[in-house]
């Protein structure tokens, strides 16, 4: 087991799983807090990295495209502040944080975990129920109905139309865009047949955000909500997609003494072909040894 603790945060990988656990520190932001601790299976990473700084150096964790209905809603729009796949390491602690990466990609590299986007959700997303207020209203999601309410701020035309119930079986889409410069960002749920005509000022499905603390927190109603839309693989093939069956994390494909045996011949090619280094090939190959 490999594990990093900081004041940013806590990881800790077991071989099968990466528990990634928001630290205590006053600096770690309300959207980390809110989330909470993240289990996160092997076989939705797709490769990790570590930089080192001056003051500090980064942990940086990246998943497999469709694996998690946080990142897909935010795209790719948190800060490294608000991002929960990312952790700040104190220079006294480079070393263990270079050890934790190595485990992961001999991990990856062992069990043959591929890079490419999956079909499935392989997180949750938040907890339910999950709620947020900021901008010009309140946002909610119990698993069933979207609720949006207004608060003083808002605009008299939007406010007219009073508290949204909207049923999920009626959303069609979410989207999360923070304020960036003079620009306002808003949540706002497509909700079918109700074209988008107004900007999110004037939208009764809309949320508008102007910039301040607790606008990323509308970014966990959003992954929740998205959680338990159509994949958007189905989205793209225009049909449903079954979940994607993966091997258990840490148990490579096939039985056991021969599938390590393939494992170690497959290797050996990729470190012919010049895809593995030598000394990743050589970790690579001690972690299937071990295992025989």
């Amino acid at each position: 087991m490999a594990e990093i603790i900081q004041k940013d945060g806590t990881w800790v990988f077991d071989g099968d799983a990466l528990r990634l656990t928001p630290g205590r520190d006053r600096n770690v932001s309300p959207l980390r807090r809110e989330l909470g601790e993240l289990v996160v299976p092997l076989g939705a990473s797709a490769g990790v990295s570590f930089e080192q700084g001056r003051r500090s150096g980064r942990l940086r964790l990246r998943l497999r495209d469709g694996a998690d209905p946080l990142l897909h809603a935010t795209g790719g729009r948190l800060t490294e502040a608000n991002d929960p796949y990312q952790l700040a390491v104190e220079p006294d602690r480079y070393g263990v944080a270079e050890y934790l990466a190595d485990e992961i990609r001999n991990a990856l590299l062992l069990d043959g975990v591929s890079s490419d986007p999956v079909g499935s959700w392989l997180l949750p997303g938040p907890s339910l129920p999950v709620s947020a207020s900021a901008g010009d209203g309140t946002a909610g999601f119990d698993g069933e109905r979207v609720r949006l309410e207004w608060n003083w701020k808002t605009e008299d035309a939007k406010a007219a139309t009073g508290p949204r119930t909207i049923p999920l079986a009626e959303v069609t889409g979410v989207e999360w865009q923070p304020a960036a410069g003079l620009e306002n960002g808003y949540l706002r749920f497509r909700v079918r047949g109700a074209p988008v005509t107004a900007p999110p000022k004037y939208d009764p499905n809309a949320v508008e955000l102007w910039g301040f603390k607790k606008d990323p927190l509308m970014a966990l109603v959003a992954a929740a909500v998205r959680a338990r839309l159509p994949h958007p693989s189905a989205a793209a093939e225009g049909d449903a997609v079954l979940p994607k069956q993966l091997p258990p994390a840490g148990e490579p494909a096939g039985d056991g003494h021969d599938a390590l045996l393939r494992r170690l011949r497959e290797l050996g090619e990729l470190h012919r072909e010049g895809v593995l280094t030598d000394d990743e090939f050589t970790l690579a190959k001690q972690a299937v040894l071990k295992r025989l």
